[in-house]
């Protein structure tokens, strides 16, 4: 009998999930919103649900008899593969999961409340007045509670900026709901985890380059990090707890903290999901010589990952094309070292165009450094 996978989403990433299921001999059974995504055409069996139609996505997994339920890098996705999964007595994280890893002021809430380091934090609406954030020291950052690639996320500087910022946060976010909370300053990092059975393990270890002052876009990755040794043991074990404040149990699980002038650190926030942006499919793998999709799919169905090295570990790097010279860049690695480009995707190269979080940034590429 056919082991049928569930996959939630049918964006890019999602049909690299899908073909590493199928290598291990599942047949793959994807829901989302018609609209020609690649995942549609990669899928065994897709149906045309969107992904927030969790109730009927659970009805339909009952007929087909599904063994697993899964996705890769959306934040969207997560709240209905646990509620499937749940309905159907398979491996998934619980509600409170579902609340505190994707709300970024419950997330506050839930580190705080563990005993974990957290900057000074308050909950803004649409009714926000200057005063109600009387007390709290600038800069600050704001940001939607429930929105992921930097959208509608602002670094504020003065009063007098605070008003429009929270408006604009407002606008982006789905609940109506924005965060504000004290600026961390420092390197900016994130981790890659896999939970199974509430063990968090700690794959890899990502330095992250964003557009900084005032949205901060992320602009590339890097695979190893440059965390000094001497320090990551200490990281990794902050990342364990601060996943396991989120009660993560049975997914992959990314991190994004800062490193603060102060020897502390600091967490930005955390999804139930490994990174986007190429750093889960694509880096990971490369630099831990780790299967991290498969593990993903093995949790999902009740099997402990495995963390053997099937493929030479390889530094390596993602950069996103923002500008021309970033595309001369890439133009130059593939003409000059085309054995260490993964991959190139070029979306557009209008380049009047501001780019304001990941959604208007040009396109990507992906090199191996050795």
């Amino acid at each position: 009998m056919k082991k049928r996978l569930a996959v939630i989403g049918a964006n890019a990433p999602i049909t690299m999930l899908i073909e590493k299921a199928k290598t291990l001999g599942y047949e793959t059974h994807v829901f989302a919103w018609k609209c020609g995504a690649p995942g549609e055409s990669a899928a065994d069996f897709f149906y045309p649900i969107s992904v927030g139609e969790k109730e009927a996505i659970l009805e339909k997994c009952r007929e087909i008899g599904i063994c697993g339920v899964c996705s890769v890098t959306s934040d969207f996705a997560v709240p209905t593969v646990n509620y499937v999964a749940r309905g159907l007595g398979l491996v998934g994280n619980s509600e409170r999961t579902d609340v505190v890893a994707r709300n970024k002021f419950e997330m506050r809430r839930a580190l705080q409340e563990a005993g974990l380091y957290v900057p000074p934090f308050m909950l803004a609406g649409s009714d926000f007045r200057l005063g109600d954030a009387a007390g709290m020291a600038y800069p600050l950052i704001v940001k939607p509670t429930d929105r992921w690639s930097s959208k509608g996320v602002t670094r504020v500087d003065r009063p007098e900026e605070l008003e429009a910022a929270v408006r604009y946060a407002v606008e982006q976010s789905y609940d109506g709901q924005a965060v504000i909370e004290g600026f961390m300053e420092g390197p900016e990092y994130s981790a890659e985890c896999i939970c199974y059975r509430g063990e968090v393990t700690v794959l890899a270890l990502t330095k992250k380059m964003t557009t900084g002052f005032p949205h901060y876009v992320e602009t590339g990755h890097s695979q190893p990090s440059d965390i000094p040794a001497v320090r990551q043991p200490e990281v990794v074990a902050f990342i364990k707890r601060a996943v396991a404040a989120l009660s993560i149990r049975d997914s992959a699980a990314h991190a994004e903290f800062r490193l603060l002038p102060d020897g502390r650190i600091g967490i930005i926030e955390i999804g139930a999901r490994m990174g986007g942006d190429s750093i889960g499919t694509d880096l990971t793998p490369i630099s831990t010589g780790m299967d991290y999709l498969r593990m993903v799919i093995d949790v999902a169905v009740g099997n402990p990952p495995c963390f053997d090295i099937v493929t030479p570990p390889v530094p390596c790097r993602d950069k996103f094309i923002l500008t021309p010279e970033d595309l001369a860049e890439c133009e130059a690695l593939q003409r000059c070292a085309p054995e260490r480009v993964v991959r190139v995707h070029i979306d557009d190269t209008d380049f009047g165009r501001e780019v304001v979080d990941s959604n208007t940034r040009h396109g990507y590429f992906i090199v191996r450094e050795s």
